[in-house]
């Protein structure tokens, strides 16, 4: 597999799957891994879809522990490259298929209410004036809301997903009231959420969150998650999900 000068190969889970990515260009956060492990998703029937893909590091961890068709969708073609080469690597070119494009203008090729889930993690802040803005302009789309808003996220999730199925978003803690407003305006009802902690003295700096739609009224909130102990290594319940990837 041939590599960009500024591109490098890790290793996602140990040396079972690996990744393609770029310093310069996209790496993939513990948001990604922490909303793999929450995302509910079929097993064996139905289809999954993935928004804001980025290097496809969602679709290749959910692969992982689903057997069915997965989508994934990224607006830029240095990524959706980069995603599509990794797909390759991997050998999962017969069950993730990846589209390069916006998703306020979803590919004819992704179906209106055909997927049992959707998950995405998306660009977490409101966009600033320009000198505000990271100076890479991969790393300001992926990151800032620049091509998309929260609102086009949740919409597109809800025109994917079909009445009965699940949406998975990773986000932060500030945006709660939006998210919780946008989804039930798109007939998302938020049915689970869960507070990331980066320690345990700490205020929390990721939310995860997941709707049914059209479901009844009834938020689950999960115990708190904590990733790093005191002296800085994982917690154990953050090395069990590692474990279970």
């Amino acid at each position: 597999m041939d590599l960009y000068e500024d591109e490098r190969l890790d290793y996602i889970v140990e040396n079972e799957l690996s990744i393609i990515q770029s310093p310069n260009v996209f790496s993939f956060s513990l948001d990604a891994i922490l909303l793999a492990h929450f995302a509910w998703v079929p097993i064996t029937r139905g289809k999954t879809a993935d928004l804001c893909s980025g290097n496809g590091i969602i679709p290749l961890l959910l692969s992982r522990k689903s057997k069915v068709m997965i989508d994934g969708l990224e607006i830029q073609q240095r990524l959706y490259d980069m995603g599509q080469r990794s797909v390759a690597l991997n050998d999962l070119h017969d069950q993730i298929t990846l589209y390069n494009g916006d998703l306020k203008d979803l590919p004819t090729e992704m179906k209106r209410e055909s997927y049992d889930a959707v998950t995405c993690n998306p660009p977490y802040f409101k966009s600033k004036r320009n000198e505000q803005r990271n100076l890479n302009e991969h790393l300001t789309i992926a990151r800032h809301e620049v091509l998309c808003t929260l609102d086009d996220v949740i919409q597109a999730c809800s025109s994917l997903v079909k009445q009965g199925g699940k949406v998975s978003l990773v986000h932060r803690p500030e945006r709660l009231l939006d998210i919780m407003t946008m989804m039930r305006k798109y007939r998302i009802e938020p049915k689970r959420m869960q507070l990331v902690y980066p320690k345990a003295n700490k205020e929390a700096n990721v939310l995860l969150i997941e709707g049914i739609k059209d479901g009844k009224p009834d938020l689950k909130v999960l115990p708190p998650f904590v990733v790093y102990e005191d002296n800085g290594t994982y917690t154990s319940e953050m090395k069990a999900l590692y474990n279970e990837l």
